[in-house]
């Protein structure tokens, strides 16, 4: 019998082409602290070496479990997808996702399991600190007050600091694979998987403290929102429409028969703005956008 009443995490973890960043990662989990760690890796076809170095420490350590290799994703949406289709959570606590070059504090999953029990809720993300390849730091808010309509519109911030209770996922899980076409072809899993709990009444809580390191850099498929690069690219997926289908492509999913009182009409998200986004940026964005006949 184990003795051991530490809470089980089954960490999901995404990789591709990742042999620069992926040990650090890899190590900074296996230390987390209080809890008891099993990583399950899905490496994307790669060709640096990342399967093999994956293989080789899945043989060293029972706590690492790899997945089954040879599938081209794409992109970190299908291969976290796969990896929550495949792995059985039913002797896990809680679930936490990880992508492969950040660094995770020694104390987050401890943390993020404190405030989930306190909170009661069903699953948390947080605030992150990015650092850069030149050394600079930077706090990525996105713990701003939860508003009617916005897991339609934006994520719950990175999907690397999510932490769910199993038996919530699970429920995720059965929809993903009830939906597995139409969910395949959302492009953010962090994005989706916010606004089915959300709208399933599962309650998330977004908290203001980040306890891991968020590294950027050239080769990040997703970086933060800030400074006029990220906002040129980010207005050029709007203009090119990108922004709007996803919007559709999530509410037609999560809410095909209209439960949530969203209509996607131009002039109810006009009247409705600021129940749109949490941030004030985000929210004068969205207007603009809608009044301009960007979105």
């Amino acid at each position: 019998m184990d003795c051991d009443q530490r809470p089980k995490i089954a960490v999901l973890l995404a990789a591709y082409n990742g042999m620069s960043w992926i040990k650090m990662q890899v190590d900074s989990i296996l230390a987390q602290t209080d809890v008891k760690v099993d990583i399950f890796i899905s490496v994307d076809l790669s060709d640096d070496g990342t399967y093999e170095w994956c293989e080789s420490i899945a043989k060293q350590d029972k706590q690492i479990i790899l997945l089954p290799y040879g599938k081209h994703f794409g992109g970190a949406a299908k291969n976290f997808y796969y990896l929550i289709s495949e792995v059985n959570f039913s002797s896990y606590d809680f679930v936490s996702l990880a992508d492969q070059d950040d660094i995770w504090l020694p104390n987050k999953l401890a943390h993020a399991i404190e405030v989930i029990l306190k909170k009661n809720v069903q699953a948390l993300s947080t605030d992150v600190t990015a650092f850069f390849q030149d050394g600079r730091e930077l706090l990525i808010k996105k713990s701003y007050p939860q508003k009617i309509f916005d897991y339609f519109f934006e994520s719950a911030g990175p999907g690397c600091t999510y932490v769910i209770r199993a038996d919530a996922l699970d429920q995720f899980k059965n929809f993903l694979l009830d939906n597995w076409l139409a969910a395949n072809n959302v492009d953010y899993h962090d994005w989706l998987i916010y606004a089915y709990f959300r709208q399933n009444n599962l309650t998330w809580w977004i908290s203001n403290q980040p306890l891991m390191r968020y590294r950027r850099h050239e080769f990040n498929q997703i970086g933060p929102n800030y400074g006029f690069r990220a906002f040129m690219m980010r207005l050029s997926l709007v203009r090119s429409k990108w922004y709007s289908k996803e919007v559709e492509k999530i509410f037609q999913l999560v809410d095909p028969i209209g439960a949530s009182g969203l209509v996607l009409k131009r002039w109810f998200l006009i009247g409705h703005f600021h129940h749109l986004r949490r941030s004030p940026k985000g929210v004068f964005f969205l207007l603009f956008l809608l009044l301009t006949g960007i979105y």
